[in-house]
């Protein structure tokens, strides 16, 4: 699937992880449902777009600890480039 195709979804796809649910919530403006999708999550992956979220939130300490759990630095790219990267790593793994 294209960044593309993903965009001119609908809905999220049955197969889609939370990760990318939530990534998907997040493109549609839905912050809140995007949050659900990671918030109790376990592992690297659900961090890295928690961090994310609460990046694009503005809360930049909570961000910088979601980092951390990932295991990651923060970007320094902006929102929109880490929110591609981010699809385009868990569309590569799903």
């Amino acid at each position: 699937m294209t960044v593309k195709e993903f965009k001119n979804l609908e809905q999220p796809l049955p197969s889609f992880s939370p990760e990318l649910r939530s990534l998907w919530w997040d493109f549609r403006g839905n912050w809140d449902m995007a949050h659900a999708e990671v918030d109790q999550l376990p592992g690297k992956s659900a961090a890295k777009v928690h961090a994310y979220l609460h990046r694009k939130e503005g809360d930049d300490w909570n961000a910088e600890y979601w980092y951390g759990r990932a295991g990651v630095s923060r970007p320094s790219v902006s929102l929109d480039d880490e929110w591609e990267e981010l699809l385009l790593d868990f569309l590569q793994t799903s």
